[in-house]
């Protein structure tokens, strides 16, 4: 909302006179005026300023039209303002290279002040109707993201289950999922998924992999049967360009179990109490998309005081440098043991920290968890 603020104009011409008509012209129908008589000048107003339009000479001295408006949608603080031109030139691949750079239209000299208002109205009335649109459509992904992040549970919404987590999505509607579960009293169950894609339809999937969870990761099912009812229901629901990776740990505390089933996902990074981090490398089949799916089971000892972690690709992966996760993975290891000392709850975060410190670039959705015994 402008609750009743003028709309600026920002007119940049080296002709004072056609700034004094454009100004008198304009402000006759309640429009705040700025102007400017050279292109170094007229960025910064537009920097400073940020009118709702900017009409734009093109043959000025030092800097000109073509110029100032590639320096303009350069900049994230004036690229979103609409460009009229004003222009004496009539040769079309000027005014073809300017749409090019940006600009919505063009105004050729000499023009008559109602053109200019004309014009001026009309470009207004399309910026607000764009605006409008974006805004309405952020703010619906804002929801999504929202409801998505709303299905995540927090260290403090499951304390007995000694955990903590790094989330982010590259785009709003996130393809990384995790979950925790209760299987009973003593056994809990970490979960982390990669969905397919960064699209919509990504992002609704939590919601059916959230009740699958809680539906087959039950205690009078193992491990592999639960992965293997939720692969049975996902190739039923799942378009066939879907599926998902995942990782599923089954932790049994009083007995010192960990079971640990990979549907295709990267490794558990697996930290013993006083010793060095090792891979708990097995091959397994993507979930969704075979029938008769074998899933790869590693059955480990532990004990308290011992930390597992779970993540996504996101984390290890790198399309930039052509790096993918099962390589990414082993150069990765070393750094869990830098937060073997950091309270559980805590220990995701700061490896990001000092991930994004050595020059981590987020190219991907990531999950981290962290798990203690």
């Amino acid at each position: 909302m402008r609750e009743n603020k003028p709309f600026v104009i920002l007119a940049v011409d080296d002709n004072l006179l056609n700034l004094k008509l454009i100004e008198k012209s304009l402000s006759k129908e309640g429009y705040q005026i700025l102007t400017a008589d050279n292109g170094k000048d007229g960025r910064k107003l537009a920097a400073e300023k940020k009118p709702d339009l900017i009409l734009l000479d093109i043959e000025m001295p030092d800097e000109d039209g073509f110029h100032v408006i590639t320096r303009l949608k350069d900049n994230p603080v004036t690229a979103s303002i609409p460009v009229i031109f004003l222009t004496g030139v009539k040769d079309v691949d000027s005014k073809l290279k300017g749409f090019e750079l940006g600009a919505v239209d063009y105004i050729t000299k000499p023009f008559h002040p109602m053109e200019v208002i004309a014009r001026v109205s009309i470009h207004l009335k399309l910026s607000i109707a764009v605006n409008s649109m974006v805004l309405n459509q952020a703010e619906k992904l804002r929801q999504i993201t929202d409801a998505q992040i709303s299905m995540l549970p927090l260290p403090a919404d499951y304390p007995d289950a000694k955990f903590g987590v790094f989330y982010r999505a590259l785009e709003e509607a996130g393809g990384d999922f995790y979950d925790i579960l209760n299987i009973s009293d003593k056994i809990k169950g970490y979960f982390v998924a990669d969905v397919s894609g960064h699209d919509i339809k990504a992002s609704y999937m939590m919601a059916s992999l959230k009740a699958l969870l809680a539906q087959n990761c039950t205690p009078m099912y193992s491990p592999e049967q639960s992965m293997q009812m939720i692969n049975a229901v996902l190739l039923e629901i799942l378009p066939e360009i879907k599926y998902l990776t995942a990782c599923y740990a089954r932790l049994d505390r009083a007995a010192g179990k960990l079971i640990l089933i990979n549907a295709g996902h990267p490794p558990v990074v697996y930290l013993p109490l006083g010793k060095a981090p090792v891979l708990l490398k097995s091959d397994g089949d993507i979930l969704g998309m075979f029938s008769n799916a074998q899933f790869g089971i590693h059955r480990v000892n532990v004990k308290k005081g011992d930390r597992f972690f779970m993540y996504t690709d996101g984390l290890v992966e790198s399309a930039e440098s052509k790096i993918t996760w099962s390589s990414g993975a082993e150069n990765f290891v070393p750094l869990f043991k830098e937060v073997r000392n950091t309270p559980v709850e805590n220990a995701p975060s700061e490896l990001m920290e000092k991930l994004l410190r050595a020059g981590f670039v987020y190219e991907d959705d990531i999950v981290l968890l962290c798990v203690e015994v």
